[in-house]
């Protein structure tokens, strides 16, 4: 593992997707920062973070995914490594709200933003940026927002979990080719209210009631409607309200 610290920098994916424009980068080159002003999430969304508390990182994996078909997996296996090593730390009520948040109660603790470049010899390399909440401790206006302090009443080692991040990053890398249906098992326990009655509101801002099944193979959230059939919803197709 190449690892960069940096001070603060715009966004650590922008960064490390540059780096990888201009040269050839050992595989799980990666970035840190202790202060990120320009971090973003899915689709755009912001995210904000406080200086010297949280961990900010982009790894960049090369041929994680044997073709295109399997580019969810990939989302797969690293909201399962992230979960799996808070678990191990003993975080309560940890879950992964699709796509790619990581949530424990109903509080947003991370989030996990992955940016795929597909080459012209159709090789696929992938800069994976995760962000997620540690020790800090003020949230204002962010009412959705914890960390592992406010809900454990704690403060914890970030480079220590940055460490185990990498490593069941690694791991379920080598998963992604060789067992990729254990992760999508661990996935699937982990989903955010699977199996609960849940309001949602889609595109033309129409509230419904739905059940989430599953994510299918290619990314989509599978939710029961009333009427008792599953329709899929690709990212920002719908939108969870709880």
């Amino acid at each position: 593992m190449k690892l960069i610290k940096l001070d603060a920098i715009d966004s650590t994916n922008e960064f490390l997707k540059g780096l990888s424009n201009k040269q050839e980068l050992d595989n799980f080159t990666v970035v840190i920062t202790e202060k990120q002003t320009k971090g973003k999430g899915q689709m755009g969304a912001v995210w904000d973070s406080e200086a010297g508390k949280n961990l900010i990182v982009s790894v960049f994996i090369k041929d994680p995914l044997l073709n295109l078909d399997q580019i969810y997996n990939l989302n797969v296996a690293i909201a399962v490594a992230v979960v799996s090593v808070l678990e191990s730390y003993n975080i309560p009520q940890l879950s992964i709200k699709w796509p790619n948040d990581i949530m424990s109660y109903n509080f947003k603790i991370g989030g996990i933003l992955i940016e795929n470049s597909l080459k012209s010899d159709g090789t696929i390399s992938s800069v994976v940026g995760l962000g997620l909440n540690i020790n800090q401790t003020n949230f204002e206006n962010l009412p959705k927002a914890s960390s592992l302090a406010v809900i454990c009443k704690a403060q914890f080692d970030k480079e220590q979990i940055f460490f185990d991040v990498i490593e069941k990053v690694k791991q379920n890398i080598d998963l992604v080719k060789e067992q990729p249906e254990v992760l999508w098992l661990k996935y699937a326990d982990r989903l955010f209210k699977k199996g609960v009655p849940m309001p949602f509101k889609n595109t033309s801002d129409k509230n419904f009631m739905g059940i989430i099944q599953g994510v299918s193979a290619l990314g989509k959230l599978q939710v029961l409607l009333e009427d008792d059939s599953v329709s899929e919803f690709a990212i920002k197709e719908i939108q969870m309200l709880y």
